[in-house]
């Protein structure tokens, strides 16, 4: 592509290189510039890219994009790098996002299990291919990809983009962070319709305030058609007064939701159902899966799919059908007399939230095990902890992602302000350890809950993704030295 056609709707404040350069790659990793590549200084999470303009520069970069102007070198300066970025991998991959229906989900619950099921309604009621990029994968139609971010960065979205484009795809749910909405990632996108979940405490490490987080998130509401709005949350009347679009909305407790739940049963086997009621229709929906918030969730996706124009009882119809999400409330089947779940709750809203869903089906005590990322918000570290200790018969404190820092500090982080003489815990720090210990103390009617990592397949120790998988340390307990299953 012609650098004067991959710049087409970058703002552009100076150019000093030849419109007819030749680009093969547009790169904001200067580790990964080569020949051909036009490299982009984009501010990034952790890191700016114009630390790295020399590093580009020796890797044989044809031109950079800065915000800044450079001596000696072919460059274009540009008003904003992040958006620059966007644009041109867009323009890089033909604008595929364009040809297709985009959803995105924002919120700080609830994003991954609603993109989930808006994908698996549209597919079982219209048979048309459905993208999904999220927190545990990617998905063009049944194939799978690995996920890195919630929201990849721009070059490798639209690429992603391009690849689902070309395999058929009609619709593409997205899972939108807040720090992809920061950084702009997202740039230039236009969504049929934006989907709102929740509003609470989260990555304060990197918003710093309650209100950037939730500044970042209001970006969504300008890019699209469309607004979907849980009118539940507190945030949803900022969200609605100041979003740029139109709004519908869904909920449990106010009566003028466009789309409300009532008569919401729990089931013994541990799902649960509830009547959906539009102005004019209403459906029993059926949910493999327990809780208030995949309530929610369910709610999102139906007025989501209300909207693209599917009836209620067909969308009550996929809803029933739809397999619950890995590492979401999931049920580990060990054959006991006892329930092992992991889930993938790592805010204090979303620990309350999961506890409060397995105490509607526990006939005996909870037995809970819980850590916190490291290099992350410690504020909310020791909120964490109480919810578990409160909603837990008993909580054993253990190693989550530290990162670079020590699991001790971070446990200790969690556990300070605890009165030992109210609350039943303990420390592992040890993650397979504490694993083994929480299932040694189960017996038959109790749960026991292991959060944080959910569908996770490894830990982050020292810049380092070591293999490590939940599900496969527990079921690793019920076989014995020989390889055998052990009996219960």
């Amino acid at each position: 592509m012609l650098l004067r056609e991959l710049l087409e709707g970058v703002e552009i404040v100076k150019i000093c290189a030849d419109p007819d350069t030749q680009i093969d790659s547009v790169c904001y990793d200067s580790r990964r510039v080569c020949a051909g590549s036009a490299f982009v200084a984009a501010r990034r999470i952790g890191a700016d890219g114009h630390d790295f303009i020399d590093n580009a520069i020796e890797e044989g970069a044809e031109v950079i994009v800065s915000e800044k102007e450079l001596p000696s070198v072919p460059f274009v300066q540009v008003v904003d790098g992040n958006r620059a970025l966007a644009v041109m991998s867009a323009n890089l991959y033909g604008n595929p996002a364009r040809k297709m229906k985009l959803i995105g989900v924002t919120g700080t619950k609830g994003k991954t299990t609603t993109s989930f099921f808006i994908k698996s309604v549209i597919e079982k009621t219209t048979g048309k291919k459905v993208g999904l990029i999220g927190t545990i994968q990617n998905m063009i139609g049944n194939v799978t990809q690995a996920s890195r971010n919630s929201t990849p960065e721009a070059v490798e979205l639209h690429s992603l983009l391009r690849q689902m484009y070309d395999g058929g795809c009609e619709y593409v749910v997205m899972e939108v962070s807040s720090h992809s909405l920061a950084i702009d990632r997202v740039y230039g996108l236009e969504f049929e319709i934006a989907i709102f979940t929740n509003f609470s405490q989260d990555h304060l490490d990197y918003h710093k305030t309650m209100e950037s987080y939730l500044d970042s998130k209001m970006k969504l509401f300008a890019m699209c058609k469309l607004g979907i709005v849980n009118i539940d949350d507190e945030a949803s009347e900022h969200v609605m007064s100041s979003g740029t679009c139109e709004f519908a909305t869904y909920g449990i407790e106010s009566n003028d939701a466009d789309l409300q739940a009532k008569n919401i049963r729990f089931l013994e086997d541990q799902g649960c159902s509830f009547e959906a009621l539009t102005y004019d229709s209403i459906e029993r929906i059926y949910l493999s899966t327990p809780g208030i918030f995949t309530v929610y969730n369910a709610l999102a996706a139906a007025i989501c799919c209300l909207k693209l124009g599917i009836n209620l009882t067909d969308i009550a119809s996929a809803l029933r059908k739809t397999e619950p999400v890995r590492g979401r409330v999931e049920i580990i089947p060990t054959g006991t007399k006892y329930k092992v779940i992991v889930d993938y709750a790592h805010s204090p809203s979303s620990v309350e939230s999961v506890i409060t869903a397995v105490r509607s089906f526990t006939k005996g005590r909870i037995i809970s095990l819980i850590g916190c990322g490291g290099n992350r918000d410690k504020t909310k570290r020791p909120i964490m902890a109480l919810a578990a200790t409160s909603g837990s018969e008993h909580v054993i404190f253990t190693t989550d992602n530290p990162r670079s820092e020590q699991p001790e500090d971070i446990i200790k982080d969690m556990i300070e302000g605890l009165d030992s003489s109210k609350a039943s815990y303990e420390v592992i720090v040890d993650r397979r350890t504490a694993i083994h210990r929480a299932l040694d103390l189960a017996r038959e009617g109790d749960t026991v809950l292991i959060m944080g990592k959910g569908h996770e397949t490894y830990q982050e120790i020292n810049g380092e993704r070591i293999h490590f998988d939940d599900r496969e340390e527990i079921l690793l307990y019920y076989v014995d030295t020989d390889g055998k299953k052990k009996l219960d």
